[in-house]
């Protein structure tokens, strides 16, 4: 343990895998989000941190179980000569899960603009429903995060670490990311957006159909910094025709 407190080499390897992990984490702090924001405002703020509390003990105990992980990719049964793994059933199943969260809030979204009252549209989610769907999606996010982990490190001291300070990095911006989502309707309907690409992307990973990543986060945020554009802009009209007489 000394000898890695000392090596510099550990340092730049945690520096790496914590920006890997909040990167990854992207995909999470949104969907926790979304989430949270159907519970009373009261609960919101727990349920967020027992979220990304539960994805970091997680995350931690996959790495633990890494025979398990191992075992994760070898082939269960074939479909029309694809191969399946049960880390494939796990990526279709949490795509798929993922997709119909993100779809069924969007057409919550829609039907409470129709309606005038967005609230009324959504179905009532209870405490316990939102912290078991937080950590159904979590499992997904995990392996996703841990198995390029293993392939960046050999070290599970410095995995461990990588993981307890990206959570930690994450609650401390998770409360804002939801508030700011949650106050901005074109926001909101963009994660959602988001989480349906994310939700695409599980599927075709789980039938071994590579997409990077890097294009999808550049898209995203290209799309964000557009929508931010649109917002300063309609701020600066509606400020004009306040001060117009």
């Amino acid at each position: 343990m000394i000898e890695l407190l000392t090596d510099p080499r550990a340092w730049i390897a945690l520096a790496t895998l914590i920006g890997l992990e909040l990167v990854l984490g992207i995909d999470n702090i949104v969907f926790i989000s979304i989430l949270v924001d159907r519970l009373p405002k009261a609960a919101q703020e727990r349920a967020r941190r027992l979220g990304l509390l539960a994805a970091m003990v997680m995350r931690i105990a996959l790495l633990f179980a890494l025979s398990w992980l191992v075992g994760l990719t070898a082939p269960l049964f074939a479909v029309l000569g694809q191969e399946i793994s049960g880390r494939d059933l796990i990526l279709i199943g949490g795509g798929l899960f993922l997709l119909w969260t993100a779809t069924t809030e969007i057409h919550a979204a829609l039907s409470g603009e129709a309606h005038g009252d967005e609230a009324e549209a959504r179905p009532p989610l209870t405490f316990a429903s939102a912290i078991g769907q937080i950590m159904a999606i979590d499992l997904v996010f995990s392996l996703d995060s841990i198995i390029t982990a293993i392939g960046m490190v050999d070290r599970i001291e410095i995995m461990v670490a990588a993981v307890v300070a990206s959570v930690g990095l994450m609650m401390l911006f998770a409360a804002p990311i939801g508030r700011f989502v949650a106050e901005h309707p074109t926001i909101k309907m963009l994660a959602l957006a988001f989480l349906v690409v994310v939700a695409v992307v599980l599927i075709a990973e789980g039938f071994d159909q590579h997409v990077p990543k890097g294009y999808i986060y550049f898209a995203m945020a290209f799309s964000l910094a557009v929508e931010m554009l649109n917002i300063r802009l309609r701020r600066r009209s509606r400020r004009a025709t306040e001060i117009r007489p």
